[in-house]
């Protein structure tokens, strides 16, 4: 059976299985966002944090309706990937006491979320369009679209004020 929750047998249960991950790790990801907007000192970089917690408990309502539209109960695969990233930012963060350095160190574990994210959305879109699933597939791409612009945010606010802040720390 080895990582997989049960023996992957098809296409089928291969995107089963994906989106069973990413609702796993949109819900770890509802849990480490208010860490991180509690240990973010830049107002804009908090306020980005707290707009895309209300992001991602929206996407969970769109997995909700997808695991409905494909009759079945929603439900998450453990998702080692996501673990460790979350994992690694809460240890980079426990390490880091200058408040500026702290904030590029949060903007770089959240965009490795995003990272994650937008590769395993990306993926579940190829995949559902192949299985005849359109309707959820047009539903993640709503997420992906959200995911890219929170990168893009976290991207322009690093380069444009918190990278160069932490350099000077």
């Amino acid at each position: 059976m080895g990582l997989f929750t049960k023996d992957i047998e098809t296409f089928e249960d291969l995107y089963q299985h994906q989106l069973q991950d990413i609702y796993y790790a949109e819900q770890q990801i509802t849990k480490a966002l208010p860490k991180m907007i509690a240990k973010a000192t830049d107002p804009q970089l908090r306020a980005g944090f707290e707009t895309h917690l209300r992001e991602t408990e929206n996407q969970i309502a769109r997995l909700d309706r997808v695991f409905a539209l494909e009759g079945h109960t929603p439900k998450g695969a453990t998702c080692p990937a996501i673990d460790g990233i979350i994992k690694e930012a809460n240890e980079v963060a426990g390490e880091v006491s200058d408040k500026s350095v702290l904030d590029a160190a949060l903007t770089a574990a959240a965009q490795a979320v995003e990272h994650y994210e937008i590769a395993r959305y990306g993926t579940l879109i190829a995949w559902a369009k192949q299985l005849g699933h359109h309707e959820s597939a047009a539903l993640y791409a709503e997420t992906l679209e959200e995911e890219k612009a929170t990168d893009a945010k976290l991207t322009l606010m690093a380069e444009s004020k918190l990278n160069a802040e932490a350099e000077l720390a």
